[in-house]
Parts: C-alpha cells; structure tokens; sequence
C-alpha cells in the first residue's frame, strides 16, 4: 500500500475500477452492485487460493447481464489445478525470499524439529502428537509456532515449545529449527507457503506428501516428503544423525527457492497480467 495507490472500492465516492485488467485476488464479488456501476473490464483475472469448486464456479459464470468477458483463472500450485480438473496458469504464491536467508551454525543444543502454522485444529494431525512424544523421549526438541492449542494433547516437557501465532516471524523463527516437519490434519495445503520459506532458509523440509508444496519437492534431494508417521520417524532419525547430510539438503532447498521466486520468474509471471 505504500508503493501503489489502493483504496477501498466506493461508487458513492467515484472510487471504482474504470476498464482495463480487473484481478481478483482470493475473493469474488458476487452479490455486489458497484460491477454493474462500472466499465466492462477488457480482462477479468481470478487468483484462486482455494480448493472450494462451487466458489470457482460462481466466479466463472458471469451473469449475462453483466456482459463481463470469460473469467481467467491462476492457481497457485499445479496441485491445486490438478485437485480442481480446472484450465488456468500456475503462479507460485509470491514470497519475498530476501527476507529468509542460509541460517548460520545455530549455537549448541539439542537436535530440534519443528514447525509452524495457524493455531487451529486442522492445521494439526492426529498422528503427530505420538510422533512428538517419540523425538522427546529420544533426546529431539520440539518447538511448534502455532501449537498452543497442542498443550492438552502433550505432555510437558524440558524439549518441548509450543509457541503462539506471531511470537517470532518467521524469518527468526525458522533458523532455530534443524528441520523443519510438516503435515497438517484436514485442511489441505493448495501452495504452503511456509514450507517454502524454511527451504529459503536452507532447512531440510520433511513433508506429508499432499500440499501444493509436493511439486517443487525432490525426495532426498532438495527435501523429503512422506506418506506414513513411520517413514516420517525414519527421515528424521537419518537426519538427526547426518548433520552433512542436513546441510547438503538445505542447500539444495535454497536453491530451489531462488530459481522459483527469481527477479526472472517473477518478471514472467507480471507479464501475464501486462498481456
């Protein structure tokens, strides 16, 4: 909002769209008078963040009355077009990875693990909290962003951090981890932004293999991904026990990350809206 003029849209005011590219970025406005106050947009563009069908639906059918043109749809993961079976571009949520950089050797202390989310739930499964309980007994920490909600469900513990949304950003959060794990209940990740930000910041990412994330993973390559709390428990012992191996796969996680928010991939990404 400081580099562009944005505000509130207001037909009383005069304070509308006025042709061109209309971009719609995780809403819709259906139910809404200014469309029909305003000039026909010459492109109409939906970023679309979600797995709800019946919202793609409502915002590619356009009243007839409206005479807007065809909805273009750009999804944020090829997950989440293939999830969806719907036509559009793939655009990565865009991350400004300069804020996130290599972590530096972290001070002496206990191999940790962790995580970080919303503070809800489905962002949380079941089967983690035995796995938690396993890392402690065996001498791992935990530290969890986003885990409050966690503390009736584990038992305290000297290992264990069940830190609140916003304690940390994430860019100071994320280099006190060794690796960073993550799965979620049953909300599904269409991107998963923060896996991508602990791969910027050079951790070895192991993942449950279903998000939008699961694309831009090379299994023991640039990260790993899992289908059971046993090959999960499997991966973090390995990795726990070969720090060379840990930092191999970071790098390569950072790696990626650059090529895929890259001043070049971003700038091609822009030229689909410029079109």
């Amino acid at each position: 909002m400081r580099q562009f003029p944005i505000s509130p849209i207001s037909p009383m005011k005069r304070r509308v769209p006025d042709g061109g590219t209309y971009v719609f970025i995780g809403a819709h406005w259906r139910n809404k008078i200014w469309p029909y106050l305003i000039p026909r947009p010459r492109r109409l563009i939906y970023d679309f963040s979600t797995f709800h069908p019946k919202v793609m639906t409502l915002t590619t059918r356009m009243p007839r009355r409206l005479g807007w043109p065809g909805a273009e749809l750009i999804f944020v993961s090829d997950f989440q077009k293939r999830m969806l079976r719907a036509d559009g571009v793939v655009h990565p949520s865009p991350i400004d990875i300069e804020r996130f950089s290599p972590r530096r050797a972290r001070p002496d202390g206990p191999f940790t693990v962790g995580r970080m989310s919303r503070d809800t739930p489905d962002k949380h499964h079941a089967d983690d909290m035995p796995l938690y309980e396993v890392l402690l007994a065996e001498g791992t920490a935990v530290r969890i962003q986003g885990g409050t909600q966690l503390g009736d469900r584990l038992e305290p513990h000297p290992l264990l951090e069940l830190l609140p949304v916003g304690h940390l950003a994430a860019e100071e959060f994320l280099p006190t981890l060794d690796v960073f794990y993550y799965r979620t209940g049953s909300h599904v990740e269409t991107f998963g932004r923060v896996v991508f930000e602990a791969m910027a910041c050079g951790l070895p990412a192991v993942c449950h293999s279903h998000g939008g994330y699961v694309d831009h993973i090379r299994h023991g390559e640039n990260g790993f991904l899992f289908e059971t709390t046993e090959q999960a428990a499997e991966i973090l012992a390995e990795l726990k026990a070969d720090p060379g191996r840990r930092a191999a796969v970071g790098a390569k996680a950072r790696q990626t990350v650059e090529k895929l928010f890259s001043p070049q991939a971003l700038e091609q990404r822009l030229d689909f809206y410029r079109r």
